[in-house]
């Protein structure tokens, strides 16, 4: 098996540009913000790291493709970078410091791309998450100062913490009902919402979160961190990865009553 770790060290790379990138334009008072067909900001910051990464994997992985949440897809292949330059867009430009750059190596396998290897850095935090297929997820400073991440292992809904990023997409989709009645089960909830949950997933301090409207690029990267630290990552259909359209993250032994009670009213 291929052991991903000099994509891993790209792939940090990658990240500590993105980060002086993004990092120099928080807060910025002339920041450019526009909108997106879909209603959804995005900002000077959004594109340009979006293009530094583009530019270095062009010349250190030409061979491979690249999809990004601003530029689309290019180029073919079996292996396949997944970019979100600013997760957190709409905190990003009111200043709150919940964002993050998402990097992710997808390669074509069994049931389509796989993501292999994933980097979420949050620089605004002080925070930088990551795993490689088969090496376990970790966090730190760097490669060299890093602890591992291991899912907790709370087992009832009772003693469980539970995350989430708003109440309107589990409106829309017909899920409110499911979704209020496991909050009322369960010990804490807390509305962290983009990818924090899934790195407290992984580091063990929550059990499990979900959420109802994702695109590619917002889960390969933690879909890998979260099940290389032994938890599970699926579609609120249960199919495992980030192709679902919709996440559900827990420590695997509150998975299946986390998508019963947000499946039990659809």
């Amino acid at each position: 098996m291929p052991d991903y770790l000099d994509d891993l060290r790209l792939a940090h790379v990658l990240a500590d540009a993105a980060d002086a990138a993004t990092t120099d334009r928080f807060k910025a008072l002339d920041l450019k913000v526009e909108t997106k067909p879909d209603m959804t900001p995005v900002s000077e910051a959004d594109k340009a790291a979006e293009e530094l990464i583009r530019g270095q994997l062009q010349r250190a992985r030409p061979r491979d493709a690249i999809l990004g949440e601003e530029y689309g897809v290019e180029g073919t292949g079996s292996r396949r970078w997944v970019i979100d330059p600013i997760d957190g867009t709409k905190n990003y430009v009111r200043g709150v410091p919940v964002w993050a750059t998402l990097i992710s190596l997808m390669e074509a396998g069994e049931g389509g791309f796989q993501p292999v290897v994933g980097v979420v850095s949050a620089p605004a935090l002080g925070r930088r998450w990551w795993a490689a297929k088969g090496h376990g997820a970790f966090t730190g400073r760097s490669l060299t100062k890093a602890s591992r991440l291991n899912v907790s292992r709370v087992n009832k809904l009772a003693d469980a913490s539970f995350a989430y990023s708003s109440l309107s997409g589990w409106e829309a989709q017909g899920r409110l009902d499911g979704f209020l009645d496991l909050t009322r089960e369960v010990w804490r909830t807390r509305a962290y919402g983009d990818f924090w949950p899934y790195m407290m997933v992984a580091e063990g301090s929550i059990d499990m979160c979900a959420e109802p409207e994702l695109s590619l690029w917002d889960m390969a990267a933690t879909a890998i961190i979260v099940t290389e630290a032994g938890g599970t990552f699926t579609g609120l259909d249960a199919r495992p990865g980030p192709h679902s359209g919709d996440a559900a993250a827990s420590n695997g032994l509150l998975h299946d009553e986390l998508l019963g009670y947000l499946n039990q009213r659809y």
